[in-house]
């Protein structure tokens, strides 16, 4: 027979046992599949990340998971405009422990996150030092490709429609399930499919000779060719990429754009100058598009990026196909299409954002 003494002990690690279970949620990891196809264990619950990546940053805003978020990329200026704050009041005062392409690893430990988001071409070194100090890094691209390709800053991508849908989808998908938003994240998707339905179906007709040739302004001659979204944007838009004989994002030369003529220029909100540089230099006024006066700064929300973001797809590609073929969007009001996308997604309307 058991003494009272060995009852007691027994009890006691009953109760310990017990305790251990109860507690075990806190404690439990899942698996997840990223997007250059890494297996990557999560914690079960996700209360705080680093993100280093300003696509998967303004996918975590869109989503209203910003109190998840410890730490940001310090490009995060350079690459979202100065005028992203206005979204994101508290993006100054947040740590940044590193970038797209590199880490500060005791700044990175010192914000303690359950997850660190990357881009998908990050250095295999600045992965494995995240992971050999014990946090789990999830790689995202928003492309679903190989993951020989995947890696890649700019990848072979075959089917691009393909491609960009799926992987955008995904990717939100990923994003959302990490930081616990998974019903805003399929909301988003469904947005998007929508607007892009009306836009498809209006320029469906257009045949090839007839798309405008547009060409998207960057800094420094460098512009967006085969293989990322922003050729893609330009396409569903009814227009024709004149850059398309390149792949990826590249820097190109005068005379290629000489030799190219766009009808119409785009250039992102994030580089303004782009635009009076362009009305300036001598070299760019035998132009079409800019002796017709035809070139564009885009708005906010028509994220002409490499990788497709949310409101790029429900309101850019409707924004710009409206700026290329006006009569057969006059029924349109981009106004009210970015303000109710805004207070869905941004908790504002666009007014308040510009």
């Amino acid at each position: 027979m058991l003494s009272r003494r060995h009852l007691l002990f027994i009890a006691k690690i009953s109760l310990l046992f017990g305790s251990l279970l109860f507690s075990a949620p806190a404690w439990a990891d899942r698996v997840v599949t990223d997007q250059i196809g890494r297996q990557v264990h999560i914690p079960d619950t996700v209360n705080s990340v680093v993100i280093l990546q300003h696509q998967t940053l303004n996918i975590a805003v869109q989503l209203d998971a910003m109190d998840k978020v410890v730490g940001v990329l310090d490009e995060w200026k350079k690459q979202l405009s100065a005028n992203y704050v206005r979204l994101v009041p508290q993006l100054p005062n947040l740590p940044m422990p590193g970038g797209l392409t590199k880490v500060n690893i005791e700044e990175l430990l010192k914000l303690r996150p359950d997850v660190v988001f990357v881009t998908n071409y990050a250095p295999a070194d600045m992965v494995k030092q995240i992971e050999d100090a014990g946090l789990p890094v999830v790689a995202i691209s928003l492309l679903d490709v190989p993951p020989e390709e995947a890696v890649k800053l700019n990848p072979s991508v075959k089917d691009e429609p393909a491609a960009i849908d799926a992987g955008f989808a995904a990717g939100v998908r990923l994003i959302a399930d990490v930081l616990g938003r998974k019903e805003k994240g399929e909301e988003m998707i469904a947005v998007t499919k929508k607007s892009r339905k009306l836009v498809a179906d209006r320029v469906a007709d257009i045949p090839e000779d007839k798309r405008l040739p547009v060409y998207m302004a960057n800094p420094d001659l460098t512009t967006y060719g085969r293989g990322k979204y922003t050729g893609l944007m330009m396409e569903r838009a009814g227009a024709r990429n004149v850059a398309n004989s390149i792949s990826g994002f590249k820097q190109v030369t005068m005379e290629d754009v000489l030799k190219w003529n766009p009808a119409v220029i785009f250039v992102q909100e994030r580089y303004p100058a782009v635009v009076s540089d362009i009305k300036k230099a001598a070299a760019w006024q035998t132009i079409d598009a800019v002796k017709n006066g035809r070139i564009y700064l885009m708005p906010e929300y028509a994220k002409a990026w490499g990788y497709p973001m949310p409101e790029a797809m429900a309101l850019g590609e409707l924004w710009m196909a409206k700026e290329l073929y006006p009569e057969r969007f006059k029924d349109i009001d981009m106004q009210k299409e970015a303000d109710a996308y805004y207070k869905e997604f941004y908790r504002t309307d666009y007014r308040a954002a510009q």
